[in-house]
């Protein structure tokens, strides 16, 4: 076993797949410098419930929101990044083939899919803490801020600003969010107002399975289920 190469500076990379599974692997991007800051954003969504009086209201949760990651770039063609016999005669891509680059791989539809990559940022062990290697994403926006340029107008540096949203298959966002609810035998007492779809979205995080509580627990129709009556939910058999 050999020893971890304690000098070796680990670089943010941006992989591009052609399957949310993330197994067909398209390109990458590596990043010139990686950066001070990245900015992760959580939300949570709720809906207003009340009880036929109207006299109660509580936030009853519906679903998480996608997480956002915003990630910012430096690109430089001045060399800064480079010494010695590379400067002198290495050949560098410049900033705008660096920009073609990413575009290319993230922005870009795919003619096969006939939409964007899907997206895995990467950087050493950045995300193990929130149970996950990396952050698997799609391309929202990327603004480009050109901050200098030669004397024929091509660009010298620039910064690359990105906004990535979440993305990753159903039962891998269970097992990142801790919910071991889907794999045992659950049961709810209705309350007013109560639907099998609301409830199934509650409980496995997506109401996908509304037919197969239906046939569980008997019923004939899916919108409201009288209060106080029983509901048995399944566990998923994957």
């Amino acid at each position: 076993m050999g020893f971890p190469d304690i000098f070796k500076l680990e670089k943010l990379k941006i992989e591009a797949y052609s399957n949310r599974e993330r197994t067909s692997k398209i390109g990458e991007f590596e990043a010139m410098f990686n950066p001070t800051t990245l900015t992760q954003s959580f939300g949570v969504l709720y809906e207003a419930a009340s009880d036929a009086s109207g006299a109660s209201h509580e936030a009853r949760f519906v679903r998480k929101k996608p997480a956002d990651l915003n990630v910012k770039l430096l690109l430089d063609g001045t060399g800064v990044d480079t010494i010695g016999l590379v400067t002198l005669f290495g050949s560098k891509r410049t900033v705008g083939e660096r920009i073609g680059d990413f575009l290319r791989l993230a922005y870009q539809v795919n003619g096969d899919t006939h939409q964007p990559s899907f997206l895995w940022v990467k950087w050493g062990e950045w995300g193990t803490e929130l149970g996950q290697t990396g952050y698997k994403c799609r391309l929202k926006t990327a603004a480009v801020a050109y901050q200098s340029f030669n004397r024929d107008g091509s660009p010298l540096r620039a910064e690359l600003d990105l906004a990535l949203v979440s993305d990753d298959e159903h039962a891998n966002q269970l097992r990142i969010a801790g919910l071991a609810s889907p794999d045992v035998t659950h049961s709810r007492i209705t309350r007013a107002g109560d639907t099998v779809a609301s409830l199934t979205r509650e409980i496995y995080g997506s109401p996908q399975r509304v037919a197969a509580v239906a046939r569980v627990n008997d019923l004939d129709q899916l919108r409201v289920v009288e209060p106080g009556r029983e509901l048995v939910f399944p566990p998923i058999i994957s």
